[in-house]
């Protein structure tokens, strides 16, 4: 059975091009390393509606079974990609 994974990566300064993403490549290649496919990738800047609306479309949109993110999760104030994943599932996991 192959899973399809999304890796969603979080992040103000690699999203400005002033850091390279090495953890979205790092989980793609894990992922890879179990014969499973990732259907989706992206970057994007620590913004709770576009992390929201990427979520949201990703898990709605049937092209993958499994969503991972990272990044934005530090204790920065606009590290806030935990609450913007709480905001648009229906229950923790």
């Amino acid at each position: 059975m192959t899973i399809r994974f999304g890796i969603l990566t979080l992040s103000d300064r690699s999203a400005l091009g002033e850091r390279a993403d090495v953890s979205g490549p790092a989980l793609a290649d894990l992922v890879r390393a179990q014969n499973w496919s990732v259907s989706k990738q992206a970057l994007l800047p620590d913004d709770e509606s576009a992390i929201c609306a990427a979520l949201t479309e990703w898990a709605d949109g049937g092209e993958v079974d499994v969503i991972l993110t990272t990044g934005g999760t530090g204790f920065a104030p606009r590290d806030i990609t935990p609450e913007a994943t709480r905001a648009v599932i229906e229950r923790d996991a």
